[in-house]
């Protein structure tokens, strides 16, 4: 049996749905949906690909990117963001380093910031490709 995927949704647990919420459709742009019956919100775009906010009881999230948005120009994204409140992470370390918020690899440019649940995400350019989604 092969697996058909018309539309992908991404569960992040949060502590506070409605903040949440706030921080995706007022920071980042991303559409509210409407709520589901157990209290998550949903975001997104008709026929696109859906987040879903999760309400959690035992604040327990990721240590790593839980979700990456593939952007045309992380520079400009990273100004548009910044300007809107987000805070970025940055790195000094061997294997990881940022200037300007962006670590650069041979194959693209990365750029991490946390929601207010602690949620840890990324805004990405690959190199030498077109994006899929825009923040």
């Amino acid at each position: 049996m092969t697996l058909k995927m018309n539309a992908a949704t991404t569960i992040l647990p949060v502590d506070d749905a409605a903040r949440a919420r706030s921080f995706y459709t007022e920071k980042l742009g991303i559409p509210h949906r409407g709520m589901t019956d157990d209290g998550s919100e949903l975001l997104g775009t008709d026929g696109g690909p859906l987040l879903q906010l999760m309400p959690v009881s035992d604040g327990r999230h990721s240590d790593h990117t839980a979700l990456s948005f593939e952007v045309a120009d992380i520079e400009a994204a990273v100004r548009d963001m910044e300007a809107r409140g987000v805070m970025f992470q940055d790195y000094d370390l061997p294997t990881l380093k940022t200037e300007n918020h962006i670590c650069t690899t041979a194959s693209e440019k990365c750029a991490w910031f946390m929601d207010t649940e602690h949620n840890i995400l990324c805004v990405h350019q690959n190199l030498g490709s077109g994006p899929e989604y825009q923040v």
